[in-house]
């Protein structure tokens, strides 16, 4: 769905300028990553390649991607949390709580280079990110469900967001599909997918249909995306996971995997549980991830924690 690969801008030698790939560079890119997952299934061998702990206060991460060698996260610090409702009111079943969005810049070595606030009032919640070739576009949204989002595209380079539109649901990640002119989301627990229609000066042209009308419900039940990346071809790659109970009152574990999506179906076309965890126990799917590729494989960079995260480097062939 959006950079990868060789759609990450090259940073110049000596200059601030950056230079952008071609459509067709960060098409290819993504074509190679689908092509080469499809060969995956659940035993295939992840090897850890590295690690980046990263050097301040992460809260709680959302989305990422990779952009040269900086990483662009997004990720929701909250300051007061959601209360339950006893009943339903008004169509939801918490109130909003209280919290900021971040989007934060982020060098090879783990520091922080920028950090800049995304959302307004009760939208907070920044979501799953992707990253096209010239913007990273990012949803912030209510921290509940059936909510309200508002979703921005961002310059990497001067980091400035502008709105592109918003929406009466929770979009809790978002692609753009430069092919065909959409952004492509999915809804809090991606039960639901949307595409949004872009017309030639990137106006969304259908913000004003309801959902009820709009939405396309995901058939895959087994893992909730968290984040997903754009593949080219009409495909986008989701990661996320759900937890089940292992038997009647017993513990649960959580299991945590990757799909490659067909944006004009709904459906999954490949499904590969991802069975890697850090040393905690969690998932490594369980919040940000990004994928490239390499000579002969693909590199995984997944963001389990939060608070005090680290980035783990996978590779497999």
């Amino acid at each position: 769905m959006s950079g990868l690969g060789r759609r990450v801008m090259m940073i110049v030698a000596l200059t601030t300028a950056v230079a952008v790939p071609a459509v067709g560079e960060t098409v290819d890119a993504g074509r190679t990553i689908s092509e080469r997952f499809k060969t995956f299934d659940r035993n295939t061998a992840w090897q850890p390649s590295g690690q980046v702990p990263l050097n301040f206060p992460t809260f709680h991460p959302q989305g990422m991607v990779k952009i040269g060698d900086n990483f662009y996260i997004t990720s929701v610090e909250i300051t007061k949390p959601t209360r339950k409702y006893d009943n339903p009111r008004d169509g939801y079943d918490r109130d909003t709580g209280e919290g900021k969005g971040h989007l934060f810049k982020v060098d090879a070595a783990g520091n922080l280079l920028e950090d800049i606030a995304l959302g307004e009032g009760s939208i907070y919640h920044p979501g799953g990110i992707d990253y096209d070739g010239q913007s990273i576009y990012a949803p912030v949204a209510e921290y509940r469900p059936n909510s309200s989002t508002i979703v921005y595209k961002v310059d990497p380079e001067t980091m400035k967001p502008a709105e592109v539109f918003r929406y009466k649901d929770h979009l809790g990640g978002i692609i753009h599909d430069i092919e065909k002119g959409t952004l492509n989301a999915v809804s809090w627990g991606s039960r639901r997918f949307y595409a949004f229609q872009l017309d030639d000066k990137g106006h969304v042209t259908n913000a004003d249909v309801e959902p009820a009308k709009l939405a396309r419900l995901n058939p895959s039940h087994y893992i909730d995306y968290q984040d997903c990346k754009y593949l080219g071809g009409g495909e986008m790659l989701c990661g996320g996971l759900t937890a089940y109970q292992m038997k009647k009152d017993g513990p649960r574990f959580s299991l945590g995997g990757l799909e490659i999506v067909n944006l004009t179906s709904s459906q999954p076309v490949h499904q590969v549980p991802v069975q890697l965890w850090t040393e905690s126990g969690l998932p490594m799917t369980q919040n940000p991830f990004w994928v490239e590729p390499t000579s002969n494989g693909i590199k995984a960079y997944f963001m389990p924690e939060d608070d005090k995260s680290t980035i783990y480097i996978y590779e497999a062939q």
